[in-house]
């Protein structure tokens, strides 16, 4: 086991006089006081990374997968330690803690798996047979700016720290204050793991202050978060003229077609909207459900949601956690009483639970929804979910559509119409007879968001590849000669035209 305490793991964050207390969500005490680092701080770090990025690149990329291998088994051998932190910083449940480790294994496994072939210099087809040969290289891009938030802060930094440590980049990420312990952890493991500790740095602090430093300083970002904040990332990367990549907020629905089982379906909107306590980017918020089965849906969600186990535990005897802060829990209670007091009905929750702790909410479930909620269009990010009627399919994929999000999506009912009905919705992920978990686990797909829910995609080849700059080499087979004065080409022409015909065939 590699075991630790809370001191060596800050140890690893430079010193500074400025400080901010954390606190365990699930009690409300304090756990300790996190250093803020400061823009120079920023800089220097960035500076050491540019020069630990010219020795890592030069590492054989099957040695770089192989550290990644190595993590993937520490992570294995230490997971109830990683659990302990994960639950102690966000309050989660074991459960939804356990995810978060399963989900962190399978990312070192596919991109240590994958990198050597991604990587791999590819030969492209040639614009001239004969007289040229053309090939791509892949060359990192230099320091990855990775900007990872506090919900899912181990699963979600390794889709981004570890493709772009195993492509060649030295990484500078900034983990937010509730989690910086997760992350620190995860990042002393891959130290064990052989990554050099000046491959991944980590740094803590205020978000403008920090995350606007590494943002103005590095040759890529990363970044996952809200929309507003995103939409401010992007600008600052544009300007600079660096590629970023994005994954941002969603309004994410779910359509229960005729034909579902109405317990089944119920089952299926609860475990997707009240994982890690709604606090999920992809978490369904909004189920649409035909006018006829909705009466049936509401009863059977109402009953599932009003019998979960909610409290802190260290085993799996707990559904649901408690909300990651103050923040969160008044955000909540915002939606609800907005709602509530344009006219939604409550089918279940709808109250705080501060019998378990200071930020506990019951997961609720809210119906009667009119536009004019909050609900209808924002993004809650909390154990909430809303049910609304529909009439026939168009129009539930017309409401489905009918936001400015894009990021995931569900459908539940007879598999073949759901596939068809998942092809029109405009997400960059459906689920189908799934919440998010059956796209989640696809680290070979493409993840990411339309509209405003993010650019740019995690996983598959992609999700490496844009960490890297390709490099187009053309090379001359020296069996003909490209003309090199207007004259020759009296005689190329004919030639050249002849080879278009014979392509075009080809």
């Amino acid at each position: 086991m590699s075991e630790y305490s809370i001191p060596t793991l800050l140890a690893h964050l430079p010193e500074s006089l400025d400080q901010v207390t954390i606190v365990n969500p699930s009690t409300g005490k304090k756990i300790y006081d996190l250093p803020q680092l400061s823009v120079a701080q920023v800089a220097k770090a960035v500076a050491d990374a540019r020069l630990a990025q010219i020795a890592w690149a030069k590492t054989p990329v099957k040695e770089r997968a192989a550290a990644l291998f190595r993590l993937h088994d520490l992570i294995l051998k230490n997971q109830n330690n990683i659990m302990d932190l994960l639950q102690l910083e966000t309050g989660k449940a074991r459960s939804h803690a356990f995810e978060e480790v399963a989900g962190s294994l399978g990312s070192a496994r596919y991109f240590a798996k994958i990198a050597p072939k991604t990587l791999k210099t590819q030969k492209t087809i040639s614009g001239v047979p004969l007289l040229t040969q053309s090939y791509v290289m892949y060359a990192p891009v230099g320091v990855v700016g990775v900007i990872t938030p506090w919900n899912y802060p181990l699963a979600l930094q390794m889709l981004d720290v570890l493709p772009a440590i195993v492509a060649g980049n030295t990484v500078i990420q900034k983990a937010d204050n509730q989690t910086a312990l997760v992350s620190l952890y995860a990042r002393k493991l891959a130290v064990d793991a052989g990554i050099p500790e000046s491959v991944w740095t980590i740094l803590v602090g205020d978000g403008a202050t920090v995350g606007n430093a590494i943002t103005n300083s590095v040759d890529f970002v990363a970044f996952t978060g809200s929309t507003n904040t995103g939409r401010l990332v992007a600008e600052r990367a544009s300007k600079r003229l660096i590629g970023y990549s994005l994954e941002l907020g969603g309004k994410n629905p779910m359509i229960v077609l005729p034909g579902a089982k109405v317990g089944d379906a119920a089952e299926k909107a609860m475990a997707a909207a009240f994982g890690n306590s709604g606090q999920l980017c992809v978490a369904i918020e909004r189920v649409y459900v035909p006018n006829i089965m909705k009466a049936a849906f509401e009863k059977e969600l109402a009953e599932r949601v009003t019998s979960m186990a909610i409290g802190k535990s260290g085993d799996f005897s707990m559904d649901m956690g408690t909300l990651t802060g103050i923040n969160q829990l008044n955000r909540v209670q915002d939606f609800v009483s907005d709602a509530v007091g344009k006219g939604a009905k409550v089918l279940a929750g709808a109250k705080a639970l501060p019998e378990f702790g200071p930020y506990y909410y019951a997961p609720t479930v809210l119906t009667d929804i009119t536009e004019e909620m909050r609900l209808a269009r924002q993004e809650v990010f909390g154990p909430l979910i809303a049910v609304i009627g529909y009439d026939n399919i168009d129009q539930a994929v017309e409401l489905a559509n009918d936001t400015e999000y894009g990021l995931n999506a569900s459908v539940v009912g007879p598999t073949k119409l759901a596939k068809e009905v998942a092809g029109r919705i405009m997400a960059g992920s459906v689920n189908v007879n799934e919440g998010f978990r059956a796209s989640m686990a696809s680290l070979d797909s493409p993840m990411g968001g339309m509209k405003q829910s993010g650019v740019g995609r995690r996983n598959g080849h992609f999700g490496i590849l844009r960490f890297t700059e390709a490099r187009t080499v053309g090379v001359s087979t020296g069996f003909l000669k490209f003309p090199s004065r207007a004259r020759q080409y009296n005689a190329m022409a004919p030639l050249m035209n002849a080879l278009a015909k014979v392509m075009k065939k080809l």
